[in-house]
C-alpha cells in the first residue's frame, strides 16, 4: 500500500480532534496520486472529498486492512507505525508551517532511513506553498 498523510513541519496532523488543515489542490493531487486505483480512508477523511470527486474513493473503518499492494491509504489519524511492513511509499503533503497540533504522524521518514525519491512545490488553494514528498523504504 502506498500511504499519504497531510503534515505540518513537526509532522503534526490535528488539533483538538479536528485535522489542521485542508485544501482541495491537495484533494486533487490525491486524485491523480490514485490514477484510477482505489484511494482508501475512513469516512471522517472521505467527508472532505465533493461528490464529484468519490469515483476512486473506497471508505471503511478498516480500510488498511483491505487495501491491496499499489492502492493508496489516506491516515488522518497519525497512527501508522504498526503498518509500516506493507507501506511500500509514503506521500506527505506538507503545509511547510507550524500548526498547534495534539496528533503527530508516528512514522518520521527521516528517523526511519527512507529515502526520499522526489519532492514538488506547489500552490495549494489555502497555503501559498505546499510540498510534496515521497519517501520509499
Amino acid at each position: 500500500m502506498i500511504l499519504i498523510a497531510c503534515v505540518d513541519d513537526n509532522l503534526g496532523m490535528a488539533f483538538n480532534r479536528r485535522r489542521q488543515s485542508q485544501d482541495r489542490a491537495v484533494r486533487a493531487r490525491m486524485l491523480e496520486d490514485a490514477g484510477g486505483r482505489p484511494l482508501w480512508m475512513n469516512a471522517y477523511s472521505a467527508g472532505q472529498f465533493a461528490p464529484e470527486e468519490q469515483a476512486c474513493i473506497r471508505v471503511a473503518e478498516d480500510f488498511w486492512d483491505r487495501a491491496g499492494a499499489g492502492e493508496l491509504c489516506f491516515a488522518e489519524d497519525g497512527c501508522v507505525r504498526a503498518r509500516l511492513p506493507r507501506v511500500e511509499a509514503l506521500i506527505l503533503y506538507r503545509w511547510n508551517r507550524l500548526y498547534p497540533a495534539d496528533r503527530h504522524l508516528d512514522a518520521d521518514p527521516a528517523r526511519l532511513g527512507w529515502r526520499l525519491a522526489a519532492r514538488e512545490d506547489f500552490p495549494g488553494f489555502s497555503h501559498k506553498l505546499i510540498t510534496k514528498e515521497v519517501y520509499r523504504p
